[in-house]
């Protein structure tokens, strides 16, 4: 089984952590997240893969320069320019001379979905695509899909509304909370509907044509799920690992952080370098390598960023982003905030 791995975006709604890494290369708790996603397809029976990439793909080079991760084997494409969702597919594709059934994953959905059971359903239909759900309390931010009792997509709507009309049902509330989870197994044909002089959408494009033309289908499935667009699902996907959602549960403090005897950590990942101060509570949080919390200062709900220095007795609070090597000062006050401020995106 091959795979595209889609992992060239910028980023925009991580910024300041994604001003210099790519999101796909962010650490989850002791690895980067691209580490999570491989390893998950492989264990799906994934043992190649190439991957999508457009910003900063030095990073990727750099940090595997073997060409293999989580026992998958890599080869990379980079866009020369940014060709959407499906040109991003179709020019890895080609530049990985993928001429057969092949998977197709979004690179920041870290998933125990079985890709296995995917594939085998889609060969089984004789499908054209075949795309994996998941439900979700909220579906607006998702691709939301209707399919009949024998997986036929009847309608794929992007980022509806929420609790909005999904198209092609006709006015009315959204039939179900079943949305694109991201991972899709695609024949060489569907390359063929994609234009390769401009940017496309296999949501928003794509996909529909494929439903209007009955060649889509979808499996549903249950396990755990998160797609890490957010500072928000940046954390939950860490605390999720060390808390034992996902699994068992994995140590949140590396063996190479320093912590003060009289400090408090409780429900967050200090990475290995960090260091957090006497007299000062990290909750519910992430500090990334080589970041201080300095001493009385207080990190809830929030993510301090590699090297980054919160000062004595600031407090960093409410789902706030501390950028690398941003500094607090003492007794600052951050709630909600992001330091450097980011700017504009949904990337």
């Amino acid at each position: 089984m091959k795979a595209v791995v889609l992992a060239g975006g910028l980023g925009t709604r991580l910024r300041p952590l994604t001003l210099t890494t790519p999101k796909q290369m962010l650490p989850v708790v002791d690895r980067p997240m691209i580490e999570h996603v491989l390893a998950g397809l492989a264990r799906g029976g994934v043992d190649g893969a190439v991957l999508s990439l457009g910003y900063r793909p030095e990073a990727f080079w750099a940090a595997y320069p073997g060409g293999t991760c989580a026992g998958v084997e890599l080869s990379y494409a980079v866009e020369p320019q940014p060709l959407g969702t499906a040109g991003a597919i179709r020019f890895a594709a080609a530049a990985a001379g993928l001429n057969e059934t092949f998977l197709a994953v979004n690179g920041d959905v870290v998933s125990d979905l079985d890709v296995g059971r995917l594939w085998d359903r889609h060969r089984r239909w004789g499908a054209e695509a075949t795309i994996q759900l998941v439900e979700v309390d909220d579906p607006s931010r998702y691709g939301l899909v209707v399919a009949d009792g024998d997986g036929r997509v009847l309608s794929f709507t992007e980022k509806p509304a929420a609790g909005g009309p999904a198209a092609a049902e006709g006015p009315g509330p959204a039939p179900a909370n079943r949305v694109n989870a991201g991972m899709y197994v695609l024949e060489p044909s569907v390359l063929d509907r994609i234009a390769a002089d401009r940017p496309v959408s296999i949501e928003r494009d794509t996909f529909p044509e494929l439903a209007a033309a009955g060649a889509l289908r979808a499996v549903a499935g249950a396990g755990y799920w998160i797609d890490i667009g957010t500072p928000e699902s940046y954390l939950t996907a860490q605390l999720d690992l060390i808390g034992g959602v996902r699994g068992p549960a994995v140590p949140g403090v590396s063996p190479a952080a320093a912590v003060e005897a009289d400090a408090a950590v409780e429900r967050s990942v200090v990475m290995a370098g960090a260091r957090v101060g006497p007299g000062s509570a990290v909750r519910g949080s992430a500090v990334q390598t080589g970041a201080v919390v300095g001493a009385g200062a207080v990190v809830a709900d929030s993510v301090i960023g590699p090297g980054a220095v919160i000062g004595p007795r600031a407090r960093v609070t409410g789902g706030s982003v501390v950028g690398p090597g941003a500094a607090v000062a003492p007794g600052a006050s951050l709630n909600g905030a992001r330091a450097p401020a980011a700017g504009p995106g949904n990337g």
